[in-house]
């Protein structure tokens, strides 16, 4: 029997790694992982009903506090039910710790507009002038 020299494996039958079905994977990965982290929205205000306007515009809404007035009256500061004393105390003291909080407003369309607007004087009387009332845009079928 002859002896053979050289490489016990031939060529053809090295182990590789293959890098596009690996980069393919990465691919799907990302973009699996941002389409879940832009569909996770933090939600700080209460359900109610949204008067629509038609100049609306939609705003992202990173560093803000989210005021709702519902139907009846109620008030809540990020879902929390709030009297008038502890609305403006909360609001100070982020106003103290952060210059430029911004105030979302979001009143149901069948509350009275007193109410909504003593919130409103409520939330300036703390110093803070970023303020904003949500809206929403009308659905086609609404003039």
């Amino acid at each position: 029997m002859p002896v053979k020299l050289g490489p016990k494996y031939s060529a053809e039958s090295d182990a590789r790694i293959e890098i596009i079905p690996l980069i393919d994977i990465m691919f799907f990965l990302l973009a699996s992982f941002m389409l879940v982290s832009l569909s996770m929205v933090n939600l700080k205000s209460v359900k109610v009903n949204l008067p629509t306007a038609t100049t609306a515009t939609l705003e992202t809404k990173t560093d803000f506090a989210s005021i709702s007035v519902d139907k009846a009256g109620a008030v809540y500061l990020d879902k929390q039910p709030v009297g008038a004393n502890e609305l403006v105390l909360r609001l100070n003291a982020w106003h103290h710790t952060n210059e430029n909080v911004r105030v979302f407003i979001s009143g149901d369309q069948n509350v009275r507009y007193g109410t909504v607007v003593h919130v409103l004087d409520l939330v300036r009387s703390t110093g803070i002038q970023k303020v904003a009332f949500e809206i929403r845009e009308p659905t086609p079928a609404q003039p």
